[in-house]
C-alpha cells in the first residue's frame, strides 16, 4: 500500500483494463478500454459544456490473435474523443493486421500507427493490451499442461533478463528453467 498522502483534491480520473478471452475457433481477443474523466465542469468548442464525470476520452480495441501472438483483426471504437477529427484514424490501426507481439512490437506499432497516423491514447492502450495476450494465452496453455513445457524445452523462456526476478543468475531461473541458470561468477 502506498503512504498515506499530502492533503489533496482529485482532478482526473483514467480507467484501463484490459480482458483476454480464448474464442471457440481457436484465436484469442484480447480487448483493452481506456476511459479518462474530470472532476470539475469544463467547456470545449467541439463537446460544448463537459459536466464533471463525462468522458472525456471513451475507447476501445480489440485484438484477435492466433497461438503464435500474430495479430489476425483489429477492431476500434472511439465513444468519447475531443475532437471531431480523432475517429479518421480508426481505420489506421488496420495496418496492425499481420504483426506479432512480441519482440519489437512498439517499434512496429510506433511506424504503422505512430505519430500523425494515428491516436496517442489508442496507441498506448496496445500495450497493456500485448501484457494481458502474454498472460492470457500462456498462462492458459500453461496451466493447462500437466507438466512445464518450457522447463525441458531447447529454447530459452522469453521473460529471461525481462526483469529481477527472471534475471539468468536468480532464483526462478534457478529453480524452474536450471538449464538456462547462469550464476554470477567472480572475476
Amino acid at each position: 500500500m502506498l503512504p498515506e498522502p499530502k492533503s489533496r483534491k482529485k482532478i482526473h480520473l483514467r480507467k484501463v483494463y484490459c480482458e483476454g478471452y480464448k474464442r471457440d475457433d481457436g484465436l484469442w481477443d484480447i480487448e483493452g478500454h481506456l476511459k479518462d474523466t474530470k472532476t470539475y465542469n469544463f467547456h470545449t468548442d467541439y463537446r460544448g459544456d463537459m459536466l464533471a464525470g463525462m468522458a472525456v476520452h471513451d475507447m476501445s480495441i480489440r485484438l484477435t490473435l492466433d497461438d503464435n501472438l500474430m495479430i489476425k483483426n483489429v477492431a476500434i471504437n472511439m465513444s468519447s474523443h475531443p475532437y471531431e477529427t480523432c475517429p479518421k484514424i480508426i481505420e489506421n490501426f488496420q495496418n496492425l493486421i499481420g504483426i506479432s507481439i512480441t519482440k519489437g512490437f512498439r517499434k512496429n506499432v510506433y511506424a504503422k500507427v505512430g505519430g500523425v497516423s494515428g491516436c496517442t491514447h489508442l496507441v498506448e492502450l496496445l500495450f497493456p493490451i500485448a501484457t494481458t495476450a502474454f498472460q492470457t494465452i500462456y498462462s492458459y496453455k500453461s496451466f493447462n499442461k500437466k507438466e512445464n513445457v518450457n522447463a525441458n524445452n531447447d529454447d530459452s523462456p522469453s521473460l529471461i533478463n525481462s526483469c529481477y526476478s527472471w534475471r539468468e543468475d536468480g532464483e526462478v531461473i534457478k529453480k524452474y528453467y536450471r538449464k538456462f541458470y547462469k550464476s554470477k561468477t567472480n572475476s
